[in-house]
């Protein structure tokens, strides 16, 4: 396929995106298998079309004075891809394929908007509704802050040190342009791609089939290194999931100690297993809501994790189409959410044991507002500085989270270059 086959299928896709109130992941696959002749190459550029012109949904709107799909995307390809209109008129000329350019006078005034002259929500490509929980979160930098949760992510893989090393998996993925990861120990990046060009599938990488490496965002890999769980210690992850955290916490136990994987939703756990065997991990236990074994942990653990259940704003990079779908009423389940799970996970630690309360969310309403609710309803427990346990672990060399006291932190992608995430540590003083 041509460029402009590729962006005319785009447009379908978020067509039907905006049409259906769907995820864009599942339009994409529904157009791959309806256009079974589309290769990879064309597959990946679409879909990064598509990816782009949600992650720039507002401003692709506010240059090109229009709501239309065809209109926003072809802008996010003029302006974002660097593609402008004379090269793309000469493009599409030979493309049956290809959509229709707007107007000549709507190019041109499309050409005399100057971004900086947009509403700050438009240029910070964010709900309208969102700025006040931006602002109040980051003062004078939320413009910069949702900015970057607009641009593409790199691709992070955390090294699992029960199997292998960071400079062995450096020196075997160095054929893919691998990296150290800023700040992570055990973190290797893959630099974000370029327009149509996509990220290598390492998951069929002799590293990854063989276990000694798992994908994995930096800001996760770092908040399971804070969590500081030793392999003396009995952990548990109350919201393992697919497990993660899990196999990052294990590997930082060196496979010893007791470690315990639990999700109220046993669906969510179907590929623990899979990647437990994959990394060679025996220290842990998982726990099915039915087993009723949970109990036995209750205020034996010196270390529970909750990931808790968030709006997910901090993942935005990777699911631009989350952006535009969340809305006031999802917020609020969740901080409903976050404070049953908190309620339900503090009994398994015991005295002098830690609470550690994460999100994949920027917002304080999700955060340290869920956090200050809990300490309210719960004065056994005390937030302790996870600044400071920062600092001894990344020292002060490194880019920094941000913090209004040092005592909970919060990783963004101005800020550290990872995606966007919470990370809050609280003592079990009784």
């Amino acid at each position: 396929m041509k460029l402009g086959g590729r962006i005319q299928a785009a447009i379908e896709v978020l067509d039907d995106v905006e049409k259906r109130h769907r995820p864009v992941s599942e339009s994409l696959k529904d157009w791959g298998l309806s256009h079974r002749f589309a290769g990879s190459g064309d597959r990946a550029a679409i879909g990064n079309i598509a990816y782009d012109s949600l992650r720039w949904k507002a401003s692709s709107r506010w240059r090109m004075d229009s709501a239309d799909v065809r209109h926003w995307v072809l802008g996010t390809v003029a302006y974002r891809w660097h593609e402008n209109w004379d090269t793309l008129e000469s493009i599409f000329k030979d493309d049956k394929f290809a959509p229709q350019l707007p107007d000549k006078a709507d190019l041109d005034a499309a050409n005399e908007r100057n971004l900086s002259e947009a509403p700050e929500w438009v240029q910070a490509d964010l709900p309208k509704w969102l700025v006040p929980h931006f602002e109040s979160n980051f003062d004078d930098e939320w413009v910069k802050e949702a900015q970057a949760l607009a641009e593409r992510p790199p691709l992070d893989m955390r090294v699992n040190t029960i199997k292998s090393t960071r400079a062995a998996e450096l020196k075997a993925l160095d054929y893919l342009d691998a990296i150290p990861c800023p700040i992570s120990r055990n973190g290797i990046r893959i630099p974000p791609s370029a327009a149509a060009r996509r990220h290598p599938n390492v998951q069929n990488e002799e590293s990854y089939r063989r276990g000694r490496i798992e994908i994995q965002d930096e800001s996760s890999q770092i908040a399971s290194q804070l969590i500081y769980a030793r392999s003396n210690e009995t952990v548990l992850d109350f919201c393992a999931g697919a497990g993660g955290k899990t196999l990052a916490l294990a590997a930082d136990m060196n496979n010893e100690g007791k470690l315990y994987a639990y999700d109220s939703d046993r669906n969510r756990l179907g590929p623990i297993y899979e990647r437990l065997d994959r990394a060679g991990i025996e220290n842990t236990t998982v726990l099915k809501p039915e087993d009723g074994r949970l109990a036995e942990l209750l205020g034996n653990c010196d270390r529970v994790l909750v990931d808790a259940p968030c709006t997910g704003t901090g993942t935005w990079r990777r699911r631009p189409d989350a952006k535009w779908r969340l809305n006031f009423k999802q917020l609020s389940k969740r901080k409903q959410e976050q404070q049953i799970v908190l309620e339900e996970a503090a009994p398994f630690v015991k005295a002098g044991g830690f609470l550690v309360y994460m999100t994949c969310s920027v917002l304080s309403a999700e955060n340290e507002e869920s956090v200050g609710h809990f300490l309210n309803d719960n004065p056994a427990f005390e937030l302790v500085s996870a600044g400071e346990v920062w600092q001894d672990l990344f020292g002060f060399d490194k880019a920094q989270p941000w913090s209004s006291d040092m005592m909970s932190i919060t990783l963004t992608p101005a800020s550290t270059n990872t995606d966007g995430f919470y990370f809050a540590v609280m003592q079990n003083r009784s």
